[in-house]
């Protein structure tokens, strides 16, 4: 190994030494590579295994690679949905001492799949809705914290299942940077932008036979655009009325928490004689009911599932007549006698295909469906039975290996 490698990282594995950093990343042998599916990128990007885990390595100038690091490290601290960076390592040489490019070493994102992969997959016609839903979401976080992405794309973002939508997550930063606070320029040029990608990566799926050939590409993009905007008017608009009619303070609050924000933040100003009221957002955060599942039970997981799963909390505690208990003591004894039990009752090889909250959700509609077919309430656990015959067992794994070998998973540009 040569002996001028540098590792950046806030706590480098040692692991990585054992890694063959003089050889070019495009040579490496598949010993080393998880099998995983790649998206297209602008650089040689490999799925490494290591420690029990798995990071992705890409081939990257040196000045870019720090720097990508950095703002990655920035969205990590302030939990915006992205990779999270493990470090750069520099001063690379081959046998015969010449120079290799430095590398960027991220995480996997364990469940997340790049949108070439959820299309090669059976999913549902709205597919490509659901995924510029979850961009759009994305984008609109990432403007609020001051981000300007700079090339936003389907290819630079991961997606995890989350209930029957998707959530995205950003996975190239090098184009990114943040600011106090973004112009409208800025922004729409983010979104002009995304629009423009996505119909091309869409029109590209489309002439690989991966689409409906009834798929409006153009309107899908079209949708990003105005997905987008009504999100933005939601949580930025300045809203006026007259003061009498206070409770739409209240309204207005509610409106963001079922979009999944939470206020910190409001300013509210009246005129001179006190007639009419303006109120305005100042911070929102994103993340209302995961957070409020959390604070419950402990479970750390994507917005909508959190939901559904507060949803079925709430169903719990009716049917057992505890409308009046602290709601904490009604989310133990959930967590304990109803979630838990259910996920454990998936066997452990199938367990690993889905996170718990998507098994979870998944079970619960099953046992909706069989129960609309049966006419009748049927038990959970036979819901459980019946999903893993049915369903789990023909689904893909995606927590990590989808069955592919290194080479067949290898896109680049």
């Amino acid at each position: 190994m040569a002996h001028n490698l540098q590792i950046t990282a806030a706590s480098p594995d040692p692991a990585l030494l054992d890694l063959p950093w003089d050889v070019p990343l495009e040579q490496w042998p598949s010993s080393v590579l998880a099998a995983l599916p790649r998206g297209i990128s602008r650089h040689i990007v490999r799925f490494v295994k290591m420690s029990g885990g798995v990071i992705a390595v890409k081939e990257i100038g040196e000045s870019v690679a720090y720097r990508e690091y950095e703002l990655l490290r920035q969205l990590s601290r302030i939990s915006v949905p992205s990779v999270e960076p493990v470090g750069v390592i520099t001063g690379r040489q081959d046998a015969n001492g010449e120079r290799l490019e430095a590398v960027l070493i991220t995480k996997h994102l364990q469940f997340s799949l790049p949108y070439r992969s959820l299309f090669s997959q059976t999913l549902r016609p709205d597919t490509a809705t659901r995924l510029i839903d979850a961009l759009a979401v994305l984008l609109v976080r990432l403007h609020l914290i001051g981000f300007y992405w700079g090339d936003v794309s389907l290819s630079n973002t991961l997606f995890r299942r989350d209930a029957e939508t998707f959530a995205a997550y950003l996975v190239d930063a090098e184009t990114g940077d943040l600011h106090p606070q973004l112009t409208d320029g800025q922004r729409n040029y983010d979104v002009d932008l995304a629009r423009t990608n996505i119909i091309g990566e869409l029109m590209d799926l489309a002439a690989g036979d991966f689409l409906d050939e009834d798929v409006d590409t153009i309107a899908i993009g079209d949708a990003l655009v105005d997905r987008y905007n009504e999100l933005w008017s939601a949580l930025t608009d300045e809203e006026s009325f007259d003061s009498e009619d206070r409770w739409r303070v209240a309204a207005r609050i509610e409106r963001l928490n079922h979009l999944g924000f939470d206020v910190g933040e409001l300013e509210i100003t009246t005129d001179i004689d006190g007639t009419s009221v303006q109120i305005q957002p100042k911070v929102v955060d994103a993340g209302h009911h995961s957070r409020r599942l959390l604070r419950l039970t402990g479970l750390d997981v994507q917005e909508n599932q959190a939901r559904r799963l507060l949803n079925d909390l709430d169903s719990y505690r009716a049917a057992t007549d505890r409308q009046n208990d602290e709601e904490e003591f009604v989310a133990h004894d959930w967590l304990s006698g109803v979630f838990e039990p259910t996920v454990r009752a998936v066997p452990r090889d199938q367990r690993r295909k889905l996170e718990p909250a998507q098994l979870f959700h998944e079970v619960l509609d099953h046992r909706w469906f069989i129960s609309e077919k049966q006419g009748r309430d049927v038990p959970l656990s036979e819901a459980v039975a019946s999903y893993v015959d049915n369903v789990l067992r023909d689904r893909p794994d995606e927590m990590a290996i989808l069955g592919l070998p290194p080479e067949s998973a290898d896109q680049q540009e």
